[in-house]
């Protein structure tokens, strides 16, 4: 697939995989996240969901640009769970992206190496079983005006393919809209040469 300078590959929905190593079985929940908030409540629900586990390691990736991203090894030895895992998100290119492998023990040690296996091998079967799509960088502006400019502000805006997300219209019209980041300049252009037309950013 290829992408522009404002697009990424993420998952579509939760994807899942599991491996089965010396009667420990890892199972590992891929899904997609926006935020760290979003990132704290699926890490909620999956230790309320694997409650009887040993440990929920994970590792997420997110944005495109000065992405934030963290790995935690939840009590397994330093570096053998949440690196393996973080490896697994950039060997395929995405962000956007939560990928949890919980443990249950299964009384047979499998050592640093072992474990680093277990735990990239789980991570990767959750992703190939993922949905890829290609997420889009929008930036999210408003626009006042007077009505008797609408037909030809919605002309602009329908040929430059924004998607509105509310409008009013009392004294002004105000249309909130997302454009594309590549393609912001030129929508402001067009928009800036109509007169009496306030573009907010926001």
């Amino acid at each position: 697939m290829e992408l522009s300078t404002d697009s990424f590959l993420s998952v579509s929905g939760e994807s899942r995989g599991i491996y089965r190593e010396k009667a420990s079985k890892f199972i590992a929940v891929a899904l997609p996240v926006s935020s760290e908030e979003e990132v704290k409540a699926s890490l909620e629900e999956l230790r309320k969901s694997y409650h009887d586990a040993n440990h929920h390691c994970y590792a997420y990736r997110l944005g495109l640009e000065n992405q934030a991203y963290r790995m935690n090894d939840d009590g397994e030895p330093s570096g053998s769970a949440g690196k393996p895992i973080y490896g697994q998100i950039l060997s395929t290119g995405l962000s956007d992206v939560l990928v949890v492998v919980v443990r249950y023990f299964g009384g047979t040690k499998l050592g640093i190496p072992g474990l680093i296996h277990a735990y990239r091998v789980a991570a990767r079967e959750a992703l190939d079983q993922a949905e890829i799509i290609e997420k889009i960088i929008r930036v999210h502006l408003k626009i006042i005006f007077e009505y008797p400019m609408m037909n030809e502000i919605m002309r602009i805006l329908k040929e430059e393919g924004v998607k509105i997300v509310s409008q009013s219209s009392a004294i002004n019209c105000e249309i909130d809209f997302q454009v594309r980041r590549s393609n912001l300049d030129k929508v402001r252009t067009r928009l800036t040469r109509l007169n009496k037309v306030e573009i907010i950013s926001f």
